[in-house]
């Protein structure tokens, strides 16, 4: 049983039929929210179901927007484990700090959640074409759910996004395109092409279903923290589904009164300085973010000069007590080396960024040393081999080992 109402621009409150195909608000051109009947799903739904459940992002389908289960894509979305992370804690002066392991979903990243639904969505409407602009993650996770379901799927991404992403792409049978451009060029080459190919625009926020696969994150961590959410939750942002989704089912666990606390985490917006929109826009006081001229940063996740969702981002942003700040480019490579030397963490570049906010946001004292506090990894470090520059000492097996050197 569903309990999809309709659909709800997130900008002008214009509603839609949620039978029907739609990408953006026809009125303004801004993105969609699912909405739901939660006095009807608190009384059919409560969280005692879930006892029993697999340990997937699909033990919570009737908070999500697809109809019948006979139409899930998948490839086994695990829930991901949140690790305390106590060496990481002592170096921040801090009691307790936590890590949301994305990279354990089936595709290395928390894309996967997204593109499930997506996908899956994708089916129930018969769809049979699907298109993407991408900075790396979520072509590659596109191009994985598409085969699975049996879809034709068309990847644009800026050429110098990872090789691993590249590769993946096109081992999952996806027609790959390199643009000379970022991705809100190759998001203009798929917004163009949808009359021209006939194909489904994927975009970030420019459908309204992959928020709602990220917004599996967020009831995932309320069900791992016994219901009762951090005080501060650093996410990397650039198109923002991952921050914005999790604040919607933060809303929606309340209005089902499953949280056991009103209190919601302070959300912080975490960027590079070589791309940092949302962040700008926070520093200025602006709902709307200008676009970042000459966007560069190796964290190509969050090269996301132009999102269209800013406004969402920035939103819940600001109805959290949260910030949105940007941290030195040049510290991440430092920020990722630490995780995995302190933890066995693999942090992917985007996530270095949290680091780095959170040591500001510490010093400035937003952020209090007995606070719980999770950040979210949300990708595989092995698939950005671009992001770590090594020096390894060698040796030469044909000589005696110099074993004061090592």
């Amino acid at each position: 049983m569903s309990f999809v109402t309709h659909l709800e621009c997130a900008n002008c409150g214009q509603r839609y039929d949620a039978a029907l195909i739609h990408n953006l608000c026809t009125a303004c051109q801004r993105p969609l929210w699912v909405r739901y009947d939660l006095p009807a799903l608190k009384a059919a739904f409560p969280k005692r179901k879930l006892a029993g459940r697999p340990p997937t992002m699909w033990r919570y389908l009737e908070m999500l927007p697809v109809r019948d289960a006979v139409h899930i894509v998948s490839l086994t979305e695990t829930v991901t484990p949140i690790l305390e992370t106590k060496r990481l804690a002592s170096h921040f002066g801090v009691e307790r700090l936590y890590m949301k392991d994305e990279s354990r979903l089936p595709t290395g990243s928390f894309k996967s959640r997204g593109m499930a639904m997506a996908i899956s969505k994708a089916k129930e409407f018969g769809i049979t074409k699907v298109a993407v602009p991408t900075a790396g993650n979520a072509g590659g996770a596109l191009a994985a759910y598409a085969a699975r379901a049996g879809m034709e799927a068309f990847v644009f991404m800026p050429d110098d996004t990872p090789v691993i992403n590249q590769k993946e792409c096109f081992l999952a049978g996806a027609k790959t395109f390199l643009v000379n451009g970022l991705i809100t060029d190759c998001g203009r080459i798929v917004g163009e092409g949808k009359a021209k190919k006939g194909w489904f625009d994927v975009s970030t926020l420019k459908e309204p279903y992959r928020i709602e696969g990220k917004k599996t994150m967020g009831l995932e961590l309320a069900e791992q923290f016994d219901w009762e959410l951090p005080d501060v939750i650093l996410y990397p942002t650039g198109g923002g589904t991952g921050l914005i989704g999790m604040w919607k089912a933060f809303a929606e666990l309340d209005a089902l009164g499953w949280l056991t606390s009103p209190k919601k985490p302070r959300m912080i917006s975490c960027q590079s300085d070589g791309c940092a929109p949302i962040a700008e826009a926070f520093r200025k006081g602006e709902r709307f973010a200008t676009k970042f001229e000459n966007a560069a940063t190796i964290a190509s996740g969050i090269r996301v000069p132009a999102a269209v969702g800013d406004f969402m981002i920035l939103d819940a942003v600001r109805e959290s007590g949260g910030v949105a700040m940007a941290t030195p480019e040049a510290d991440i490579p430092r920020w990722m080396q630490l995780a995995a030397s302190s933890e066995g963490i693999a942090l992917c570049p985007e996530t270095a960024v949290c680091l780095g906010a959170l040591e500001v946001l510490l010093a400035q004292k937003k952020i209090k040393p007995d606070e719980r506090i999770l950040i979210f990894n949300t990708g595989a470090a092995q698939k950005y081999p671009e992001a770590v520059r090594e020096k390894l000492s060698r040796l030469d097996c044909t000589k005696p080992i110099d074993w004061e050197a090592i």
